[in-house]
C-alpha cells in the first residue's frame, strides 16, 4: 500500500494546496480483505469541545480567554498537543484572534445550545483546505506550551463552505445516454477513487480516481458506458482522529440497491423496464384516502406476515414475494380487512438494515413449557445472527432490504420484488406506507457498518459537548439539522415516493428532526407523487433536542398547523393503564379505562377513587376528539375547558390544530401487545371471552376517534408475544402471527431475559396459567368484531371529520361532568349537510363495565334511531336498545355500539 510522499508534510497554510491530493489508490485497494486500511498512522486523539459556528468563527465553550489560540493542522493527522509541552507534528498553524463583533444571527440561532466561551476568528482566506486535514485548536501560554487542546466540530463550517452542495440532484450512481456517472459528497476527503465490479463477489475490474469540485465538495467520475447491473464501492482517503489517514472502502450513502450484506453498491437505472414488474408504470394506488383522517392503518412486518403461514410457498415465506400469493391465509386476511375499511398497511422498516444476515441466517427452533426459559435462551443465543429484527437499524436509507428478497446477492431482485409487493398490496385494496428511521444509523465512527462517518468523519451525526455521538434514540443519532444529512433524508423519502409509489411515511422518533426539514420533505414527496403524501410519526419530546434546545422540533407540541400527524399518547395510556415504560408492580397496579380501573379491581392495590376513573374517561374523550387544542369539554369536575387547558403530565392534553395531526392507537410494535397488557391488568378470573371483548373495546375507541386510526397487526387476532415488552430482537418465535386463527401464541415461554428478566418472577405464573390463553372461538370473535368496527368507521365521514371546526361544530360528548356514569363514553356527531356523512347523525356508546348501563339523552327524545347495520358479529350488540319516548339508551356490558338516524 502506498503511503503519502514526504513532501506533503508542509509548514504553512500557503502550501496546503500542495497537500490536497494523496496518492491514488491502487486497484488492490478495491479487493482489500479489510474495509479500512491505515495509510499514515498518527495515534494522537482529542475530544471535540469547540464548535465551528460558520466558515470563519470558532467557539470554545468553557475555555479561558487568557493566552493565545492557535489552529494547528496536519495532512497526516500528526499533531501532538500535550499539556505543558509544545505542539509537535503539525504542518503549520494559524493564530486566531478573539472575535469582538456580534455572532451572525443564523449561526447564533443554530448553535444556541453551545455553552459560553470565547469566540475566535479565522483570518485565512482558504479555510476549505484546512478541513481536509487534522485540525487541533490549542490554547497556549506565553512560552508556547499547551494549556488546553481540542478538535472542532465541523458541521457549521462545512455547511457554510459547501452550501451549494444542497442543490446537487444526482448524488450516487446515475445512468444516461450510454454513460455512468458517480458522485459522492466528501468535502474533507484527501482523495476518492471509484472501484467497479462485474458482480457482487468478483474481483474489481477497474479503479478510477475521482475529481473534486471545490465549490460543492462533490467528487465525481464518469465512464462512457452503461454499467447497469454492475457494482461499485468508493475508496475514500480521509483524516480520522486518533488514526491518522485511513483509506475506507465504503458503499454509497445514496445506494439504490446492494449485494449480499451490503458489501457493494449496485448500479441501476430505476426507470429501466427490466427493473419493473409488468404493469408498473400504469399502476396506481387505491383512491381510498381523500383526507389524512381517512387513513386506517395496519402496522405490519414483512417477515412476521408470512414466515409462520404454511399456506405460502416455502421459498416465499418471510419475503416480499409472499404478498403475491393471494390465496394464502395472510393475503386473504389483508383482503378482508381492506374490504371492511382498512386503507393502509404500514410496513416496519424495509430499507436496507444492518442487523440481519442476508444469507444463511440462523433459524432456531425453540420448544418448552409455557413458562420455560429455554425458548428465550435459544432465541437470545442467535439474536444477532438469526433472520429476524424489527429493522430500526438503518444501513442504507434508499435501498430495499435484502433479507426479504429471494436472492440478496442480486441487486435487481430486491428492487423488482419490492415493487411487486407494493403492487400486490395495492391490488388487495391497501395503500402502502413505510416506517422510516432517519433519526439514527446502525453504526458511526470507523466501524465496518458505518457508512456516513467513514466518508465525512464527524459531520452526519449529532454530537455532544465533547464531540461524542449522541445516543438518546438508542443508537447513533443523526443530525438532520446539518445541511447534507437533512438533504439525505429528503432525497431518500423522495426516491421511495417516486420510484416505489409509497403512499405515506411513518417517521420513527420524528421529534429528533427539525420541523423545517420535515416541511421541506413534505413538499418534495408531494411533488414527486403528484398528490399529497401523508406523513405521520413519533413526536416524542426528549433527549438533547428536547424543548427546542437545538431547533424547532417535529414534535407533538411543535408541529401543530403543519398537517403532519403525531402519535397521541393521551388516550393510549388511559385506555391501557399506566405508561409505555412500566415494569414490575406497575404493570399490575395501574389499571386502565378498559381493563378495570375502579369498577373491576384486580386486587393489586387498595380501592382507587371514582375520580380516577372519571379523569381517565375524560382523557379517552381527548383522544376521541382528535387531541384538538381548541375542542371544548366539560370535565369530570364540571369545569368547561378547551383540551389545551387540560393537564397531561405537565403538557396540554390537546396539542393538535387539525385532526389529521393526531394518530390514535392503543397498541403498536413497541411494548406489550394489548392482549398481553390486559393479562397484567384484568383480574385473573376474567374469562378469555371477556378478554376478547375488552380488546375490542380498545379497538372501538380507536375506530371512533377523530384523526388517523392506527392498529398493530394481530390486534384483531388477540396477538400475544408471550408478555414480551420489547420483541425487536426476539426472533420469529415471539413475533408469530397465526392467520388460521387457531392460536395467539400466549404462553410460548418466557420472553428474552435481556428486556424482561427483571420481571420473570411476575411473568412465570401468568404464562403457566392456561386459563389466560384464548380459544379459537375467542380469536374468531375478535376478528369479526374488528371488521365490523372498520366498516362502521368507513361508512361515514362523521368518524373521519376533516377539520377542527367540523369537530367543534358536530361532535358533542354526552354523559360528562361530575354526574356522569363514568364507565360509559357517549357521544353524538351531527351529520346534517356534511359530505359523506351518509346519516343524519350517529351516536356511539362504549360501556367498559361488567354490567349494563343506561344513559338518557334529552335531545334524543322522539328520534328514530337504529343500530348501525355494520354491527353483525357481536350478538350482545343486539341487546342494546333506544327508547324514543325518553331518549334513554341501554348499553350492554363491555360493548361498543353505534346508533344511526
Amino acid at each position: 500500500m502506498r503511503h503519502f510522499p514526504t513532501h506533503l508534510i508542509v509548514v504553512s497554510l500557503a502550501s496546503t494546496a500542495a497537500c490536497a491530493a494523496s496518492a491514488a489508490a491502487p486497484i488492490e485497494a478495491c479487493d482489500a480483505a479489510s474495509f479500512q486500511t491505515v495509510v499514515q498512522a498518527a495515534p494522537a486523539q482529542y475530544d471535540a469541545r469547540a464548535v465551528w459556528l460558520n466558515a470563519r468563527l470558532v467557539k470554545w465553550p468553557g475555555a479561558d480567554a487568557a493566552g493565545r489560540f492557535k489552529l494547528y493542522h496536519s495532512p497526516i493527522g500528526g499533531v501532538t498537543a500535550v499539556k505543558g509541552a509544545k505542539v509537535s507534528g503539525a504542518a503549520g498553524a494559524l493564530t486566531l484572534a478573539a472575535f469582538k463583533g456580534a455572532v451572525p444571527s443564523d449561526a447564533g440561532k443554530r448553535f444556541k445550545y453551545v455553552a459560553q466561551g470565547p469566540v475566535l476568528a479565522v483570518a485565512a482566506k482558504d479555510t476549505a483546505e484546512l478541513h481536509r486535514q487534522q485540525l487541533v485548536l490549542v490554547q497556549e501560554a506565553a512560552d508556547g506550551t499547551v494549556i488546553a487542546a481540542t478538535r472542532i466540530q465541523s458541521a457549521g463550517a462545512l455547511d457554510a463552505l459547501y452550501a451549494s452542495a444542497a442543490k446537487v440532484s444526482d448524488l450516487g450512481a446515475t445512468l444516461g445516454k450510454g454513460r455512468t456517472t458517480f458522485k459522492l459528497w466528501a468535502p474533507t476527503a484527501r482523495d476518492v477513487s471509484i472501484c467497479t465490479y462485474d458482480n457482487g463477489s468478483a474481483r474489481a475490474t477497474g479503479i478510477e480516481q475521482m475529481k473534486r469540485d471545490a465549490s460543492t465538495g462533490v467528487w465525481s467520475a464518469s465512464k462512457p458506458l452503461d454499467m447497469s447491473g454492475k457494482y461499485y464501492t468508493y475508496a475514500v482517503d480521509v483524516v480520522v482522529d486518533g488514526m491518522g489517514v485511513v483509506r475506507n472502502l465504503v458503499t454509497d450513502p445514496y445506494s439504490v440497491s446492494l449485494t449480499t450484506d451490503s458489501k457493494r453498491s449496485y448500479i441501476a437505472n430505476l426507470a429501466a423496464p427490466a427493473l419493473k414488474p409488468k404493469g408498473w408504470d400504469s399502476h396506481k394506488a387505491p383512491a381510498t384516502v381523500k383526507a389524512q383522517t381517512d387513513m386506517t392503518i395496519y402496522e405490519l412486518h414483512v417477515r412476521d406476515f408470512s414466515i409462520n403461514d404454511d399456506t405460502v410457498s416455502a421459498d416465499k415465506r418471510g419475503k416480499y414475494a409472499a404478498f403475491g400469493e393471494f390465496t394464502s391465509n395472510g393475503m386473504k386476511h389483508l383482503a378482508a380487512l381492506a374490504k371492511a375499511g382498512m386503507t393502509d398497511v404500514h410496513l416496519l422498516p424495509v430499507y436496507d438494515i444492518g442487523s440481519v444476515p442476508e444469507l444463511d441466517c440462523a433459524q432456531p427452533k425453540p420448544a418448552g413449557a409455557p413458562d420455560s426459559d429455554a425458548q428465550q435462551a435459544l432465541v437470545q443465543k442467535t439474536a444477532d445472527t438469526d433472520c429476524f429484527n424489527w429493522g430500526y437499524d438503518p444501513y442504507h436509507y434508499s435501498a430495499p432490504e435484502g433479507s426479504f428478497a429471494s436472492d440478496p446477492a442480486d441487486g435487481a431482485k430486491r428492487i423488482i420484488e419490492f415493487r411487486g409487493m407494493v403492487m400486490n398490496l395495492h391490488r388487495t385494496g391497501l395503500r402502502v406506507g413505510m416506517d422510516v428511521v432517519y433519526n439514527h444509523t446502525f453504526a458511526s465512527g470507523q466501524k465496518e457498518k458505518s457508512v456516513l462517518d467513514r466518508i465525512v468523519p464527524g459531520y452526519y451525526h449529532r454530537l455532544n459537548a465533547s464531540g461524542g455521538v449522541e445516543q438518546s434514540t438508542c443508537c447513533d443519532n443523526t443530525a438532520t439539522e446539518n445541511l447534507m444529512m437533512g438533504k439525505l433524508m429528503v432525497d431518500s423519502a423522495e426516491l421511495w415516493t417516486r420510484e416505489y409509489k409509497i403512499d405515506s411515511f411513518r417517521f420513527d422518533l420524528m421529534g429528533h428532526q427539525p420541523r423545517s426539514v420535515m416541511e421541506q420533505l413534505q413538499k418534495r414527496v408531494d411533488k414527486a407523487a403528484g398528490r399529497h403524501v401523508q406523513l405521520i410519526g413519533e413526536g416524542w419530546n426528549f433527549g438533547e433536542v428536547a424543548d427546542g434546545a437545538r431547533f424547532v422540533q417535529a414534535s407533538q407540541l411543535s408541529l401543530n398547523g403543519s398537517g403532519i400527524g403525531t402519535f397521541s399518547d393521551r388516550s393510549r395510556d388511559h385506555v391501557r393503564g399506566g405508561s409505555a415504560g412500566d415494569s414490575g408492580d406497575k404493570l399490575i397496579k395501574l389499571q386502565g379505562y378498559i381493563n378495570g380501573l375502579v369498577y373491576d379491581p384486580n386486587g393489586a392495590v387498595a380501592k382507587r377513587p371514582v375520580a380516577d376513573l372519571m379523569h381517565s374517561a375524560d382523557m379517552v374523550r381527548v383522544g376521541l376528539a382528535g387531541s384538538l387544542r381548541s375542542f371544548p369539554l366539560t370535565t369530570y369536575k364540571g369545569e368547561k375547558k378547551t383540551l389545551q387547558d387540560i393537564d397531561y403530565g405537565g403538557q396540554p392534553a390537546g396539542y393538535a390544530s387539525q385532526p389529521g395531526e393526531a394518530v390514535n392507537y392503543v397498541e403498536n410494535h413497541d411494548n406489550q401487545t394489548l392482549y398481553d397488557i390486559n393479562v397484567f391488568k384484568l383480574p385473573l378470573a376474567t374469562s378469555t371471552a371477556d378478554r376478547a371483548r375488552v380488546q375490542m373495546l380498545g379497538a372501538a375507541i380507536n375506530a371512533f376517534s377523530q384523526g388517523v386510526a392506527y392498529y398493530h397487526a394481530g390486534i384483531d387476532t388477540l396477538r400475544s408475544k408471550s408478555l414480551d415488552r420489547n420483541s425487536f430482537n426476539s426472533g420469529d418465535w415471539f413475533n408469530r402471527i397465526d392467520w388460521s386463527y387457531q392460536d395467539n401464541y400466549y404462553g410460548t415461554g418466557l420472553p428474552r431475559e435481556e428486556d424482561n428478566g427483571k420481571d420473570f418472577a411476575l411473568l412465570k405464573p401468568l404464562l403457566a396459567n392456561t386459563a389466560l390463553k384464548p380459544s379459537p372461538a375467542d380469536i374468531a370473535y375478535a376478528r369479526d368484531v374488528f371488521r365490523d368496527l372498520l366498516a362502521i368507521r368507513a361508512s361515514s365521514t362523521l368518524f373521519r371529520l376533516r377539520t377542527a371546526d367540523d369537530i367543534k361544530q358536530r361532535l358533542r360528548f354526552l354523559n360528562t361532568g361530575p354526574g356522569q356514569e363514568p364507565t360509559v363514553i357517549a357521544a353524538h356527531i351531527d351529520g346534517k349537510d356534511y359530505a359523506g356523512a351518509n346519516f343524519k347523525g350517529v351516536s356511539y356508546f362504549i360501556n367498559v363495565d361488567k354490567v349494563a348501563h343506561k344513559v338518557t339523552v334529552a335531545e334524543a327524545k322522539g328520534k328514530t334511531l337504529r343500530i348501525h347495520p355494520a354491527h353483525k358479529s357481536d350478538k350482545r350488540v343486539t341487546e342494546a336498545a333506544y327508547d324514543s319516548a325518553t331518549g334513554t339508551f341501554s348499553v350492554p356490558a363491555r360493548t361498543a355500539v353505534v346508533f344511526v338516524e
